[in-house]
């Protein structure tokens, strides 16, 4: 099986475990669509007992910056005098 992915954004990290996403997805996609559905759901609790990442993303993204401090938690010290 020859399979090319091209990825832009992230880190080269987040870029291997979105690239390992879509191969497992797509095998997922391709028993559901060709191969019988006992076959499909065969392989995804095999992947899902893996790893469960392979199939379901990390919903987690970086808090906005809010106004009064340096960052989304963090405020300016407050000074008295």
């Amino acid at each position: 099986v020859d399979i090319r992915v091209h990825v832009r954004g992230g880190g080269n990290t987040s870029q291997v475990y979105a690239i390992r996403q879509a191969i497992a997805k797509g095998i997922v996609a391709f028993y559901q669509k060709y191969v019988d559905e006992q076959s499909k759901r065969e392989i995804k609790d095999t992947l899902v007992q893996f790893d469960r990442s392979l199939l379901v993303a990390d919903p987690r993204r970086c808090e906005p910056k809010k106004f009064g401090g340096r960052g989304a938690r963090a405020r300016f010290q407050k000074s008295y005098r």
